[in-house]
């Protein structure tokens, strides 16, 4: 079984976001379903999601990933006509082959309760989606080792995370798909611990503490990310079929 992530991209425009959401959900969905695929997830930026402000958004008049489309197969070549569909949706459409880590799930941190709601509901709270780049003349060995073994630790105690998914990419699998290292999900409670530093850097209303939490995440992010080429888009997560 592989995953392959579709990046669908445009302007971040909430009205033109739901539209795209009743696209994916009431007719892409449904039709790679059909087509064999065993997991699916579909993210947007629709209107609930961009009540929270990109944390890394991208330069005006620069088209971004709007939607996120994960699919589960047996063989990513045999993928069938899943690309035809995806672009179905209307926008131009980027696939990549992914090795996914779950590396926190809703119930696994002190920010969340288990999952309690249906497949193809909306999930709580807002979801960001960051497309990451490993720093030119680091390593790829080095690289893993500062994302993995540093920065994911150290931004579960430094943030409120309720779920967070690393899709490292393997391979683009389309013609002309944009260069994208790494694919990062990662849910939070509501769309005002995105907005509000001291939500979002865990500070509990102390301005020191915000302070140093953001030093310290600034500090490891910058050891493993390209920061010039980071871009995160807020979006709704539906985990529309999963696993097992």
């Amino acid at each position: 079984m592989e995953k392959v992530v579709y990046l669908l991209w445009g302007p971040p425009d909430p009205v033109v976001g739901d539209g795209l959401r009743a696209r994916l959900l009431d007719d892409v969905a449904p039709a790679l379903l059909r087509a064999g695929v065993a997991g699916l997830t579909v993210n947007v930026h629709d209107g609930p999601a961009a009540a929270a402000p990109s944390p890394a958004p991208a330069p005006a008049g620069e088209p971004t990933h709007v939607a996120q489309v994960s699919a589960w197969v047996q063989s990513y070549d045999r993928r069938g006509p899943l690309d035809e569909l995806v672009a179905g949706a209307g926008l131009p459409a980027s696939a990549y082959l992914v090795t996914e880590s779950v590396y926190d799930d809703y119930g696994t941190t002190p920010h969340a309760g288990p999952r309690d709601w249906p497949d193809g509901e909306r999930s709580p709270g807002v979801l960001t989606v960051a497309c990451i780049h490993r720093p030119a003349g680091l390593a790829y060995d080095e690289w893993i080792t500062r994302w993995h073994g540093t920065q994911s630790p150290a931004s579960a105690r430094l943030q409120p995370r309720a779920r967070y998914v690393r899709n490292e990419v393997v391979r683009a699998l389309t013609p002309d798909a944009p260069e994208v290292h790494g694919i990062v999900e990662e849910a939070w409670p509501s769309a005002d611990h995105v907005a509000d530093p001291m939500l979002f850097f865990n500070a509990d209303g102390d301005p020191q503490r915000c302070r140093d939490n953001l030093a310290e995440m600034l500090a490891n992010v910058e050891a493993c990310l390209d920061l010039q080429r980071l871009r995160s888009t807020t979006m709704s997560e539906h985990l529309v079929a999963t696993l097992g």
